[in-house]
Order: C-alpha cells, then sequence, then structure tokens
C-alpha cells in the first residue's frame, strides 16, 4: 500500500488541497458578508482612499452649479502576512491507512484549521469599527439592544436600503433565542426557519430581524476579558478581506522523520476599509449551562 501512495505524492497533495479549499469555503460564512480583494499578490500594501462627502443643494432657474471638493485621501491599509499548518504522515500510517483516510483526515484538519485562523481574524476587526457602540462589558444582549445597533448603522449609512449583516457569538445568540419576546412581539423558532438552518448547512444564519440577518460565530471572544465578545452590524463596505494566497498545500517527503510532511499557506489580510459605517456590539458571552 505504501508504493500505491508515495508512487503519486503530488496527486494525494492535490486532492488533500482541494478538499482542504472546500471545507474553508464551506466553513466561512463571514467572508461573503465582507468586501473581498483578489486582484493582488505579494505581500505589498494596500491603500484605501476616502473622497469628500458631496451635498446636494436646492437650485432656482438661473443658479449655475459649483463644484465642491472632491479630493482622495488616504483612508485605510491593509498589511497581508501568511499563515501555516502543517499534517505530517508517517510512513507506518501510510502502509496502515487507506489513501482516502489519510486525504480525508488531512484535508478536514488542515482545513478547519485554515478557517477557524481566517475567521478569527476577521471578528477580531469588529472592536475597529466606529459607526457606534452598543452595550458593555459585561451586559446581556437583548433584541432591543440589537434594534438599537441596528438603527445606529443605518444612521451611520443614511440608507435603510444598503444591506446589513449582524454576527453575534453563539453564546450570545443562545441567550437571544431563549429570549421571551422580540421588541414586545411573541418569538418563536418557527418551522420554516429551522428548514433554512437545515438547508445547505446554513447552520451560521440565526434569524432576520428589523430586514437584518443575524448571524452565530464560534471563534474566540475578542475583548480583554474571555467572557466579553464584540459583534457587529456592519454593511459590506465596511470590513474587507484581502487574498492575496489562496490556501495551498505542498508535499515534502522527510526521510529521517520517515514519512511526508503537507505544508498549507495562505497569504491575506483583514481590516475595516469602512469602519464609520459598523456599529460595536459588546455583551458578555458567557458559556450556556442551562
Amino acid at each position: 500500500m505504501a508504493n500505491n501512495i508515495w508512487s503519486d505524492v503530488s496527486s494525494i497533495a492535490q486532492r488533500v488541497e482541494s478538499d482542504a479549499i472546500h471545507i474553508v469555503r464551506e466553513v466561512n460564512f463571514l467572508e461573503p458578508l465582507y468586501t473581498v480583494f483578489r486582484d493582488m499578490s505579494g505581500m505589498n500594501l494596500r491603500r484605501g482612499y476616502a473622497y469628500d462627502s458631496l451635498t446636494a443643494n436646492t437650485m432656482g432657474d438661473d443658479d449655475d452649479l459649483t463644484s465642491q471638493a472632491f479630493t482622495p485621501s488616504a483612508d485605510q491599509t491593509l498589511t497581508p502576512y501568511q499563515i501555516g499548518a502543517q499534517v505530517f504522515i508517517t510512513d507506518a500510517r501510510a502502509e496502515s491507512d487507506l489513501p482516502e483516510q489519510i486525504i480525508t483526515d488531512s484535508a478536514r484538519e488542515l482545513g478547519f484549521a485554515a478557517a477557524d485562523k481566517i475567521m478569527t481574524d476577521m471578528v477580531a476587526e469588529f472592536p475597529n469599527l466606529t459607526g457606534g457602540t452598543v452595550g458593555t462589558t459585561g451586559g446581556t444582549i437583548s433584541f432591543s439592544l440589537v434594534g438599537a445597533a441596528i438603527t445606529q448603522a443605518r444612521v451611520a449609512n443614511k440608507s435603510a436600503a444598503i444591506p446589513l449583516a449582524c454576527v453575534i457569538h453563539a453564546n450570545q445568540w443562545d441567550i437571544l433565542a431563549k429570549s421571551a419576546n422580540i421588541a414586545g412581539a411573541t418569538y418563536g423558532v418557527a418551522p420554516k426557519l429551522q428548514e433554512q438552518l437545515t438547508i445547505g448547512g446554513q447552520t451560521s444564519y440565526c434569524i432576520t430581524y428589523m430586514g437584518v440577518p443575524i448571524y452565530q460565530c464560534f471563534q474566540a471572544s475578542q475583548t480583554a476579558t474571555s467572557t466579553d465578545f464584540t459583534g457587529a452590524v456592519f454593511p459590506r463596505e465596511a470590513l474587507a478581506i484581502d487574498w492575496r494566497r489562496q490556501v495551498r498545500i505542498r508535499p515534502e517527503r522527510d526521510e529521517s522523520r520517515a514519512g511526508l510532511e503537507l505544508n498549507m499557506t495562505g497569504i491575506y489580510d483583514v481590516g475595516v476599509w469602512r469602519p464609520l459605517r459598523g456599529v460595536n456590539l459588546l455583551f458578555h458571552a458567557n458559556l450556556p449551562t442551562t
């Protein structure tokens, strides 16, 4: 069996890479909520620029339009960095397991490791949004407070038409799910909602409230204490992920260790892009026990 495995190492690595990338894409529900850049490679900085806001004025019949200042100024900068993880497969395991087992196990571990790292970096940017803050350290989340954050975000974006998303910790969603009411209205998990949660594996989606989808994440808390989590309500423009090199896996034989290394790397950066358009949600995220 060992000869069958190592005679085509590149093929195995390619299958692991393909499966790992699939896992990253399926697990990382946050990426579609962000502005995504894919037009550069390497480690050069990406610099964003902001323009002066324009004001529309009432005109008389003989009035002439006057140009307003509309010049770019340096705003945000994204600095790409590399992440990596490695799986080591010994000859002994290669001689004992089927290739399919090795491919499945390796892809799963590498894919979930990459996805967790990427999503942890993404939610770590929530505290850097500057459009407002709802809640306090140690506070308890409620639908009324989520509604306040949604309203603040709409005011910050000066529109009810710009799509928003709300991301909170799963422990915070547990509190909302047990709430007796939503802003005075009876609340329950309807069969249709349960169907939405099940079909397609979209288990990160929780509910739509005030026209805004609420998602739960399981990444580590991002505040100074271990029991608080900063969520956010934001449009796609508020945050960005800049991919310079998608996750890839390269094999390397280590003869002294009698095995094969599968090396996973990727290059990207995440950061705020239009921070004034997003609002923070700061509440405790204690692990539920009842």
